[in-house]
């Protein structure tokens, strides 16, 4: 991916970013509703559910204010040739230094296999990929039932935050499903961190490599869904 960005007018601008745009971008899905909320942002520039759940484990948090944000960001990581694709990273700042929030969007859609599903593949990539995220986690018991995908968004977050020297990570699930469909996997992760996680609470998981990481779930604005959200002037 070009290091190289062009600013956006509307959300259309996202969807050639997709690696499907004729499947993924669709009203109703969360390629296209993640796009319409954070088109739609003001003041700070962050959708006020995320700003909201940075308020509540970030220190100085009311200071955050978006430098950029940057959709389908690619980090290549050991094991395989596919990178890790997050929605949008977002790079963030306040009085207490860069944070960088690496966002999984969702409104009905999975996270996708599980450990014990990339297991069973039985592949050298596989194997080295996943022990390698499970190092970068500090997690030495994961259970098969865990999604692989939080992992891997989980440590790119970390490994974003490295390279542009941020103080935290954070990795989110900004769900826009009404009934918070795919929260008891997320809070299966959590537990990875002997943490129990609520939506719209930012849970902090420790440090890794000195760089403080936090994860949460919260609930976007359902008019995103289906609404057709008119470009700026």
């Amino acid at each position: 991916m070009s290091p190289i960005l062009i600013p956006t007018k509307s959300p259309e601008d996202w969807k050639r970013l997709l690696a499907q745009p004729d499947l993924h971008w669709k009203p109703g899905y969360s390629a296209m509703t993640l796009a319409r909320a954070w088109e739609a942002a003001r003041d700070n520039g962050l959708p006020p559910e995320v700003f909201n759940i940075l308020q509540t484990g970030l220190p100085d948090a009311e200071t955050l204010r978006l430098l950029v944000a940057i959709p389908e960001y690619k980090v290549a990581l050991p094991g395989g040739s596919t990178s890790s694709q997050t929605d949008v990273v977002a790079l963030v700042r306040g009085t207490t230094g860069l944070v960088v929030v690496a966002i999984e969007g969702k409104v009905d859609e999975s996270f996708g296999t599980t450990v014990g599903q990339k297991r069973s593949e039985k592949s050298t990539g596989v194997d080295e990929r996943l022990t390698y995220l499970l190092k970068e986690l500090e997690v030495t018991n994961c259970s098969d039932e865990i999604r692989y995908q939080l992992l891997h968004r989980t440590v790119s977050a970390l490994v974003i935050a490295d390279d542009f020297a941020a103080t935290s990570a954070v990795m989110l699930v900004q769900s826009f499903s009404p009934s918070s469909k795919w929260l008891g996997d997320f809070q299966a992760f959590a537990r990875l961190f002997r943490t129990e996680a609520a939506p719209g609470r930012l849970l902090f998981v420790g440090k890794r490599h000195g760089i403080p990481l936090y994860i949460g779930w919260c609930a976007g604005d359902q008019k995103f869904r289906e609404e057709i959200i008119a470009p700026a002037v």
